[in-house]
């Protein structure tokens, strides 16, 4: 059984930065892209970033484009979310998430997710 266990997260004034961790059990975690994604309060579930395999190719959010940045360490079965410029509207918990297979930007590809962890940027 694959887990997820995302850290990092808190409270940051805005303008500020934090980086998220995700670690990943199992020997398998070099063979799959991972992705991102974010909830905030009475919203959907929304895509935020995703990384290949190798960590070659990266996809971003258009409105984290530019401020975010996935990255990953194989040796560590660890992806990271840097996120820097934050906004009040990045609020939001923030999940990574293990590609089954299809469309990166689509949740529904995703079979694997971590618990989550809280983002909360002040104004």
């Amino acid at each position: 059984q694959v887990q997820l266990v995302e850290s990092g997260g808190g409270l940051v004034q805005a303008g500020g930065s934090l980086r998220l961790s995700c670690a990943a059990s199992g020997r398998t975690f070099s063979n799959y892209a991972m992705g991102w994604f974010r909830q905030a309060p009475g919203k959907e579930r929304e895509f935020v970033a995703a990384i290949n395999w190798s960590g070659s190719t990266t996809y971003y959010a258009d409105s984290v484009k530019g401020r975010f940045t996935v990255s990953r360490d194989n040796a560590k079965n660890t992806v990271y979310l840097q996120m820097n410029s934050l906004k009040p509207e990045d609020t939001a918990v923030y999940y990574c998430a293990r590609l089954r297979g299809g469309s990166y930007y689509q949740k529904s590809n995703y079979a694997y997710w971590g618990q989550g962890t809280q983002v909360t940027v002040s104004s």
